[in-house]
């Protein structure tokens, strides 16, 4: 090979931008949660809305972003609501500002939207009576679910927090008298009351309140990285907040307290104040995973 064919080829690989991949543990499916890994990351930005929000310092920013944290060790929790959309971007980033942006296709779920009429009003809308109680339960809830750890309770997995009959599944709708209520948050199991409940996971107890409105006697467990699970209508707890707890502690029993028209746990999960389905931490440690090419937006 003479030496002018040598120097093309050189420089030619000087100047082919490199591919990078993100490998990818999950569904990419509405109301999953999948890990990300990418050693060289730190953080993450989900970019799911269209157009810019103007912030009170003057800059801008993309609308209906949510911002994530890579581990030490390169891996990152990702969850897409109920209503995520056909197409969502995601950006990595290592400490500057260059990063490496990813578009994801994700598959719509079909939603059981259920209609009843003849329902008692007061039972669609709460009597004003009851205003001071939910914003109790509001503002309780609203700081669980934007509390962050920085540690990895998370990474021993997780199990189902009661055996029984599932009798209501996250997702679902239900429209009373031509009013629709919010989806629902989390998965129902139907048990007798007293039942005891387990930590599913091991983490820190960031909530135990009673007599919540909707709720009742509810324990939040904070595992790590912005993950929480949600246990609701217990007949009561076991902890307090601030326990340490080990996956399957008894953490309380099933009860039907708040809103609730017979014994059953609320089972709830949330990242980053998004919530997901419950049963995608069930499998965390064993999710099947795939890579996806990224375009690197750096100089």
């Amino acid at each position: 090979m003479n030496c002018k064919a040598t120097c093309l080829i050189i420089c030619s690989l000087l100047f082919i931008r490199p591919v990078y991949a993100l490998e990818i543990c999950g569904e990419l499916k509405q109301g999953e949660l999948v890990l990300l890994k990418d050693i060289n990351s730190k953080t993450l930005t989900l970019f799911s809305g269209v157009g810019m929000d103007k912030l009170s310092d003057g800059n801008y920013k993309h609308k209906n972003t949510k911002d994530y944290k890579f581990t030490s060790d390169g891996v990152a929790l990702v969850a897409f609501h109920r209503d995520a959309p056909a197409i969502v971007t995601l950006g990595s980033y290592p400490l500057t500002d260059a990063g490496t942006f990813y578009e994801l296709q994700i598959e719509p779920t079909k939603w059981d939207i259920q209609r009843i009429e003849g329902v008692a009003q007061s039972k669609v809308t709460p009597d004003k009576s009851h205003d001071a109680e939910i914003l109790r339960e509001q503002k309780d809830v609203g700081r669980s679910l934007t509390h962050f750890a920085n540690n990895n309770y998370w990474q021993k997995g997780f199990i189902l927090p009661v055996e029984g009959r599932l009798s209501g599944s996250f997702g679902n709708q239900r429209i009373f008298n031509g009013i629709p209520k919010s989806p629902h948050t989390g998965a129902d199991i139907a048990a007798p009351e007293g039942t005891p409940v387990k930590a599913s996971g091991d983490g820190e107890v960031i909530l135990s309140g009673k007599d919540y409105f909707y709720t009742g006697n509810m324990v939040i467990i904070d595992h790590g990285q912005g993950l929480q699970t949600i246990y609701a209508h217990l007949k009561e707890s076991k902890v307090k907040e601030g326990d340490i707890v080990k996956q399957g502690d008894i953490i309380g029993l099933v009860g039907k307290t708040g809103r609730a028209t017979g014994p059953h746990l609320h089972w709830g999960a949330s990242l980053n104040n998004v919530r997901f389905r419950p049963q995608s931490l069930l499998d965390i440690n064993s999710k099947r995973c795939q890579q996806i090419d990224g375009k690197y937006m750096g100089e």
